[in-house]
Formats: structure tokens, sequence, C-alpha cells
């Protein structure tokens, strides 16, 4: 039987039996339902994870026994930043899950020319907390115990201003070379488009700004698989796949 992983970021060397953050202890008790004596696993997102019992379990908190420590080793030797085009509701969700799965280390959501979705104030700071909840649970499912970053929304021509250095590609059907193209890396910055696709002007922004323009195949792939094909291909080439 698979021993349930948690998130919990506050998890110190020092200590020896924690109280289980609320979010941990709804999911532990009240979803999965599990009992005092139950074996679980917490991490705290920076490479720290210990195996643990649950010791006590109320209806307003548990707490666990924390036993055996261990430093899991299964990040990717590539680093891959994905900055991600906003797209709507399951497809950012996917991709956002599947990127934490495939080990990429920071996501950028940015909201682009065609982005169909409009977030600002409290709008925007409640689809990010949704967003960070949909790769917590990615991060305890695949087994990472290092939380991949989630930085905040941010607007085109800023983003292409932060990221000026290092190899930066931008996923592209006119595109010149495809990634096989590339000599092996050991960081990657990822532009991928939302669900329309980058405009004219973005795209000559990127280019002029650095981002090499690839082609990925002669079809032409939603968001959400661009994405995830892209990354599962960086890490075959140059990352821990295959």
């Amino acid at each position: 039987m698979r021993i349930p992983r948690f998130y919990c970021p506050e998890l110190g060397l020092d200590d020896d039996v924690i109280t289980l953050p609320a979010q941990v202890h709804r999911h532990a008790v009240q979803v999965l339902r599990l009992k005092p004596g139950a074996e679980i696993k917490v991490f705290d997102g920076k490479g720290l994870e210990y195996n643990a019992v649950l010791q006590t379990a109320t209806k307003r908190d548990s707490t666990a026994k924390l036993e055996k420590q261990t430093r899991v080793q299964n990040e990717s030797p590539l680093s891959i930043t994905l900055i991600q085009g906003i797209s709507r509701g399951d497809r950012m969700d996917y991709t956002l899950q599947k990127a934490v799965e495939l080990g990429v280390n920071r996501i950028v959501p940015v909201v682009t020319a065609r982005c169909n979705v409009q977030l600002s104030g409290a709008r925007a700071d409640k689809k990010r907390e949704h967003w960070l909840g949909v790769m917590i649970s990615a991060c305890e499912q695949s087994g990472r115990s290092m939380m991949p970053e989630l930085a905040e929304i941010g607007h085109y021509e800023t983003m292409l201003a932060s990221y000026n250095q290092g190899t930066r590609l931008i996923l592209e059907p006119t595109g010149e070379h495809g990634l096989n193209a590339l000599t092996k890396q050991t960081e990657v910055i990822l532009l991928i488009g939302s669900e329309g696709g980058f405009s004219e002007t973005e795209l000559q922004q990127a280019t002029s700004s650095g981002f090499q323009s690839i082609q990925f195949g002669p079809r032409i792939l939603r968001t959400e698989t661009a994405a995830v094909s892209a990354i599962a291909v960086l890490q075959t080439l140059w990352g821990d796949l295959g």
C-alpha cells in the first residue's frame, strides 16, 4: 500500500512531533480518514523528508511523530523554467500538474495578447493560490521533495525584460530549428503561448530579446500538449528521462 505524502513547509530538522498544517490535516483525517498509527511521509519542499506516524487525530487538528529522516535525490540535472501563457480552467491546471511531475523548477504564469483569462487583484490572488494547490498535490504524488517555485502572474513585456540571459526557447510552428539541433544545456527557459498562440508582435519581441524560435514537429499542438511534450523531450535529451 502506498504511503501518503504531505507537504509541510514548516518542517524542521529538530522536530520530533509536528502539528500538521490545517490543509494537510483536512486531507489526511477528513478525506483519507487516516487514524492514529497510520504511516505517512512529510516533506518541507526544500529536500527534507521524514517517515512519520500519525499520533493524534481530532476534528480540529492532528499531530505526527517523526521517525526516519531521508534525503530524496530525484531532481533532474536540467533546470527548467516554464514561462506559460495563461490558459483557461483545467488546461492550466493540467499544464502545471504535469510540469511538476516532469521536474520543472520554476513556473511563471504570464498574460499574453491572446490570453482568454482576465485576472487582476483578488481574483488573481485566488487563482494563483489554486495553482499552488495543484502544484503541491503534484509534488506529493510524484515523490518530489523539492517544491517548484510559482512566480507571481506577470505581463509579457515585463517577463521578457526579466529573463534576458541563458538558453531561452519559444515554441512556434514556424521556428527554423528543432530541439535536437541544440547543444546540451544544464538550464533552459521555455516560453509557451496560451490557447491562441503568440501574436506576430510577441514573436518579434521574444526573438529580439534573445529567445530562440523552436518548431516542435509538423502538427500544431494545444497549449497544454505543447508544454508537457516539450518538457518531456528536454528531460529526455538533457535531463533524467530515458
